[in-house]
């Protein structure tokens, strides 16, 4: 594509890929427990996500979570405490499980029966960029109506499909200043 980015930041500009905020929005819709992991509600609400059917289980041990039963039983328990290599193995599959759960939801809440879901897209932060190399960047919005890809994109959890998506989905039709919001400082919308 023409207008991306190769020297992002070369002379001070900061901002993040619009597709990683995009990804910050949807697991903020996405609802996850938001105790850590290394507190034990935390470890213990993320159990209970993954062992509360056996569709769950299977979920969870197809995201990676490969212990036994008997582990499972004495980590809620609290007889034993998992690993950090654990932990981490419980984080993924966890986040893993409740994307894939929740993909139907969201992307029925955003495509809106073709209505779409407004977008807001904050320019990238030129503070430290001289004055004579500041692009004029202006706060837009976008109504996106198609969020397919995306989601899946962000359900597989694949950032280069999730860019390629978002790009092409949404921020094509910002029309030919589209390159100007790859980097953004962020992306809101309400679903």
């Amino acid at each position: 594509m023409p207008e991306r980015n190769i020297e992002f930041g070369k002379y001070g500009a900061r901002g993040i890929k619009g597709h990683e905020a995009v990804a910050r929005q949807l697991d903020a819709l996405a609802g996850f427990v938001a105790t850590p992991i290394t507190v034990r509600r935390g470890l213990l609400a993320r159990l209970h996500y993954l062992t509360r059917t056996d569709h769950a289980r299977a979920a969870a041990r197809a995201a990676g979570l490969t212990v036994t039963d008997r582990t499972l039983r004495a980590w809620l328990e609290g007889t034993r405490a998992p690993s950090k290599r654990n932990l981490e193995r419980v984080e993924r599959a966890y986040r893993t499980v409740r994307r894939h759960n929740v993909a139907r939801y969201l992307l029925a809440r955003l495509n809106r029966e073709g209505r779409g879901t407004r977008v807001e897209f904050h320019p990238l932060n030129q503070s430290q960029v001289d004055r004579p190399r500041q692009r004029v960047v202006a706060y837009r919005t976008l109504n996106v109506r198609h969020w397919d890809r995306v989601v899946e994109a962000w359900v597989n959890d694949d950032f280069q499909a999730l860019d390629e998506a978002w790009i092409s989905d949404a921020v094509i039709d910002l029309g030919s200043e589209w390159g100007q919001y790859e980097y953004v400082t962020n992306i809101g919308f309400a679903a």
